[in-house]
């Protein structure tokens, strides 16, 4: 019996709609029964998680430590209908909670002592889900290892774990702050790990890729996190997978949040990936071209004018100021840079200076 039959037959059982959610309020499954609904159960199963307010307003009721069914009341300001939360427990640890919608206390105590016996078998394949999801978390940050060894060895046990389903898209999904992210919200085939503080995911062939980082980004979202991402894919096999990390971060940082970046739309920004921003900031960067960057708006008008092939006409569209402005602008750039704007060489340098600083910035803060 599986998590969701577990909440089918939970209902059947207690004639009454059932929820299961894991203890950090994220939705497992669900079933209905009848057509009684609650605003917090809409949003439950709508957003695939409990609002922050109902789970500290249900977690005043004792549930985290509660061993046998705890009785919510209703809140007529806001809807809440009153239900029965029975602990999904295993060795003394709540992993969730099994909720019925029972506004009118249908459920007897005796009813609900039947099913506790389904929260205990909840409780088991949570407790399992959750030790095989860490295992397997730390065998995909064992490939981000710059160990070589620890390397293949990750490669060889996720491999005899049944992880051989490639070619892999690696994703990386950068927060301000590490921010939880439920692996179990996301295809029970891809893998995750926290790993310097970026959640990077790793997606077989069997997982859509685009739609895996679309949920993982809403759910860093919900928590009013931005969220840059970045994607490499494809990684024949897991030995490719450290490689493709490397290139999926540097697409993250590059990416504003919001926005997934693949590393195959990066162009020259994928020199990121070849030398640290120290060594980058001294082959690109000279005194010149940091005088230029003190000044803003000649800055956006050397960077517009070289991104549109030195279109006289655009650039002076696109930044909306008079073309003898722009002349005028143009002039002023050089002298600051010491480099002509009509030399190939010279336009290459500037350019690939403009395109790399804020990056290199980011890297360093």
């Amino acid at each position: 019996m599986d998590l969701q039959e577990i909440a089918d037959h939970a209902a059947d059982l207690l004639r009454a709609p059932a929820t299961l959610e894991d203890r950090d309020f994220h939705l497992v499954a669900y079933a209905a029964h009848g057509d009684t609904i609650d605003p917090v159960r809409v949003d439950s199963i709508l957003h695939r998680r409990a609002t922050d307010a109902v789970r500290a307003r249900f977690e005043r009721h004792g549930i985290a430590r509660a061993t046998g069914p705890v009785r919510i009341p209703a809140d007529v300001s806001l809807g809440q209908l009153g239900r029965l939360c029975l602990p999904v427990r295993w060795n003394n640890v709540t992993y969730g909670y099994l909720w019925l919608l029972d506004d009118q206390e249908r459920v007897t105590p005796a009813q609900a002592a039947r099913a506790m016996p389904l929260c205990d078998r909840a409780g088991l394949l949570m407790a399992r889900q959750a030790r095989e999801r860490d295992d397997l978390g730390w065998k995909v940050a064992d490939l981000l290892s710059t160990h070589p060894d620890a390397r293949t060895q990750a490669a060889d046990d996720l491999t005899a774990a049944g992880v051989v389903d490639p070619p892999f898209t690696v994703a990386v999904l950068r927060t301000p702050t590490p921010e939880p992210l439920n692996p179990w919200l996301l295809p029970h085939s891809v893998l995750t790990t926290l790993w310097q503080r970026d959640h990077v995911l790793l997606i077989p062939a069997s997982a859509s890729a685009s739609t895996t980082v679309d949920r993982a980004r809403r759910l860093l979202e919900e928590r009013n996190a931005p969220v840059q991402a970045g994607v490499h894919s494809p990684c024949p096999t897991l030995d490719h997978v450290h490689e493709g990390w490397l290139r999926a971060r540097v697409a993250a940082r590059t990416a504003v949040p919001g926005e997934t970046r693949h590393w195959t739309s990066l162009g020259v920004l994928r020199l990121l990936r070849t030398a640290g921003a120290e060594a980058l900031t001294r082959s690109t960067q000279t005194p010149g071209t940091d005088r230029l960057l003190q000044n803003p708006d000649l800055a956006e008008t050397a960077r517009t004018y070289l991104d549109l092939a030195g279109n006289v006409q655009k650039t002076a569209q696109a930044l909306n100021i008079h073309r003898q402005t722009l002349y005028h602008r143009l002039r002023r750039i050089e002298d600051l840079t010491s480099l002509t704007l009509i030399n190939g060489q010279d336009r290459l340098t500037l350019h690939l200076a403009l395109t790399l600083a804020p990056h290199l910035k980011q890297e360093d803060d």
